[in-house]
């Protein structure tokens, strides 16, 4: 399960605007690359809708079957908001829902045999 927690309204190109609803999924503990040590963290993604700022806002704290999945993607620059740091990723957070969750969880991946 997730959990809506906000919604962010973007621009298209054209000057239209859409919404998405921003979701996070549930706690987990990660250990740090650097230091060894575990800590606590929630995934979070952001889904494009089709609903305006008002549905948005109502349907915060609502919960939806599915989970956030990390996905890899070619590489890019994100800059900290808090700290100003440029980092270089190679994956985002995805919103999938119960079917896709069964799809990835049951399709083994075509090999080659000799």
């Amino acid at each position: 399960m997730v959990k809506i927690i906000g919604y962010k309204t973007y621009s298209k190109e054209d000057g239209t605007e859409f919404c998405t609803l921003i979701v996070h999924g549930g706690l987990e503990t990660v250990k740090s690359k650097e230091t060894g040590k575990t800590y606590l963290t929630v995934r979070k993604a952001h889904v494009p809708c089709t609903f305006d700022s008002n549905v948005c806002e109502s349907l915060i704290g609502n919960e939806l079957a599915g989970n956030i999945k990390k996905v890899k993607v070619d590489p890019y620059e994100y800059t900290n908001p808090e700290t100003g740091e440029i980092m270089s990723l190679s994956h985002r957070y995805e919103f999938i829902g119960p079917d896709e969750e069964i799809l990835d969880n049951h399709i083994v991946e075509e090999e080659l045999v000799s």
